[in-house]
């Protein structure tokens, strides 16, 4: 039997124990650290969970699919050939002439930009260039375009943001609308910001009332307390911690890596962590927070929900990071099976469609009737029917 791998160590668990069985003497702000405590344990797994199981999925894409899509590529490109041959060689109806442009011009263009080079004089055939008089057309039917939309953004523009454009302004192009209209707004932004400052030395010159100055004086307290809360946790740490007044080089060694997890925790502001820490090295014990005080535990509360709130967000960012690279929504997706499960079925389709191409490019080289049979039963999209999602 393969060895089972051995599990990660648990942080130590930070709670606030009750009195006694059955009772409820714990109050409002001991509840809530152990509340938080709770949440942002389970958010710690989450994260991990999630980073482990998405760098494993990376690895999986990176080896399995991105060969699949390869061979993907590799049967629309004979596809195309298959298709480009039968439209020069094959007796036609203007109908299946049409299905042929279409598939191969607007859903296979991409293999252009793949490297399929050899591709480019079907495109060429089944999509010859403009005549010079076409394109002159063209370039005209596209300056009128760009005028009427850029009269549009700069209606847009007025009623939304404000933005008056000077009659000599060149916005000729999406690009330069693009810059002017960025400068305007980060000129507005500097006014904004200019008056804001302005505004604010003012207040700070006004003399406040008693009940400001007293809301204003506990505000500085409390960010103050907070701050000093957290910063006795580290400072024992820190002494306990401190390797040079440790003779022994092993004891030393292990010494200087937890404080580097000391000091990385401080930075970043994990009450929770300095706290597992104290625990792990026996400077508390859960008596010690039992008997907290409401104001030190309602400065570490304040912390925690700090930590929690970092911890949803960098949940947030693995999940959008993992979706960006394959495509797929995770947002909801946290367990490592069920990625699996969805990579299995994205591979499956994946390989069920290269199957169905190289099935359909045989057929096309043996029986001109099976071509026949495929563009009956492919429709072109009707314009402005939205977007179209063709099984290639």
């Amino acid at each position: 039997m393969a060895k089972k791998p051995t599990p990660a160590p648990q942080p130590a668990l930070v709670h606030i124990p009750v009195a006694s069985a059955g009772a409820d003497s714990l109050s409002k702000e001991q509840k809530a650290f152990n509340r938080l405590t709770k949440r942002i344990g389970k958010l710690e797994g989450e994260v991990s969970e999630f980073r482990a199981a998405a760098d494993q999925l990376r690895q999986r894409v990176q080896n399995e699919y991105r060969p699949l899509q390869t061979r993907h590529h590799d049967q629309r490109a004979a596809l195309v050939r298959a298709l480009g041959h039968a439209y020069e060689h094959q007796k036609l109806t203007k109908t299946e002439r049409n299905k042929i442009v279409d598939l191969v011009v607007h859903r296979c263009a991409d293999l252009l930009d793949r490297g399929y080079d050899d591709l480019e004089p079907i495109f060429d055939t089944l999509d010859p260039p403009p005549t010079a008089e076409e394109a002159a057309a063209l370039a005209a039917d596209e300056a009128d375009l760009e005028a009427q939309t850029a009269e549009m953004m700069k209606d847009m523009y007025r009623r939304q943001f404000g933005i008056e454009f000077d009659e000599d302004a060149d916005v000729s192009t999406p690009a330069k609308f693009q810059a002017y209209v960025t400068q305007q707004l980060a000129a507005r932004k500097a006014e904004y910001e200019q008056q804001e400052a302005e505004a604010q030395e003012r207040r700070a010159k006004r003399k406040k009332s008693p009940k400001q100055q007293a809301a204003a004086d506990k505000k500085k307290a409390e960010e103050q307390n907070t701050t000093q809360a957290v910063r006795t946790l580290y400072m024992d740490l820190v002494k306990h911690l401190h390797p040079d007044r440790e003779p022994d080089e092993a004891e030393k060694i292990r010494k200087t890596e937890l404080l580097a997890r000391v000091t990385t925790a401080y930075k970043a502001g994990e009450l929770l962590t300095l706290l597992r820490l104290q625990l792990e090295l026996n400077r508390i014990d859960q008596a010690h927070l039992e008997n907290l005080a409401e104001d030190r535990l309602r400065y570490f509360n304040k912390l925690l929900r700090e930590q929690a709130r970092e911890l949803d967000q960098q949940l947030f960012d693995e999940q959008t990071a993992l979706q960006s690279f394959t495509g797929q929504g995770y947002f909801y997706t946290t367990s490592r099976a069920a990625m699996e499960l969805d990579f299995l079925h994205m591979k499956a389709n994946l390989e069920q469609k290269i199957r169905q191409l190289e099935a359909e490019v045989t057929a096309f080289g043996h029986d001109p009737n099976a071509l026949k049979a495929f563009l009956k039963d492919y429709k072109i999209p009707r314009p402005g029917a939205g977007p179209m999602y063709i099984k290639l």
